[in-house]
């Protein structure tokens, strides 16, 4: 039996509170045997949040991966923002999926509205027009009506519209724990399922009923 080709993602990071799913997502990834290379890319609100929620600052943006990760990236290439000409701002390009974690209302706008003024909107616009899984990890609270219409016009286009909402049927112990299974669920919507997610089988009380 062939062996499935080793699949190339991008993760955009945006200014939205949540530097530690960011930081997660990269290093499922970096680990994950079926991920032959990421693309990273941060935009200026984005290199503040890892500053200011994880204490990570940017300095040389070619070292901010192994500062994220804690130790030198084997798979991780990081794209400057402002670099529209890069491999992924052309169909051309393959990438078989791409998530913006943790994802901005004013992303989320730009990527609704196609506008393409900066690298990771570029990049998405780029996923939805070739047909190619998007995943858009929004985060803020409360919604108005226009980031609501923003994402029913992005989920319309293909994206796939998934809030930072922490899950509790998995018992959670630590942060971690959430973080980690809200990115699992994320990886699993990108064709990386991860063993570490957990699968809800049925609540005990409905299983003993069935017996």
């Amino acid at each position: 039996m062939p062996q499935a080709q080793a699949k190339i993602v991008t993760v955009g990071v945006t200014g939205a509170s949540g530097a530690v799913f960011a930081q997660k997502t990269l290093a499922l990834l970096e680990d994950d045997p079926r991920v032959a290379r990421i693309h990273l890319v941060v935009t200026e609100t984005g290199q503040r949040l890892f500053a200011e929620e994880l204490q990570i600052s940017s300095g040389d943006l070619k070292k901010l991966p192994s500062r994220i990760l804690g130790r030198a990236p084997r798979k991780i290439e990081m794209i400057p923002n402002k670099d529209v000409g890069a491999s992924i701002a052309s169909g051309s390009y393959s990438v078989d999926a791409m998530i913006v974690i943790p994802c901005t209302v004013g992303a989320l706008a730009s990527i609704a509205c196609g506008t393409c003024d900066d690298l990771v909107a570029r990049a998405a616009d780029v996923m939805l027009k070739e047909g190619r899984k998007l995943i858009l990890c929004v985060r803020d609270t409360p919604f108005h009506r226009i980031h609501l219409e923003n994402m029913l016009r992005a989920q319309a286009a293909g994206a796939v519209i998934m809030p930072v909402m922490p899950t509790f049927y998995h018992q959670p112990k630590t942060i971690d724990d959430l973080v980690t299974q809200y990115v699992c669920r994320v990886l699993a919507q990108a064709g990386l399922p991860q063993e570490k997610m957990f699968r809800w089988t049925g609540s005990d009380a409905a299983k003993k009923t069935e017996r």
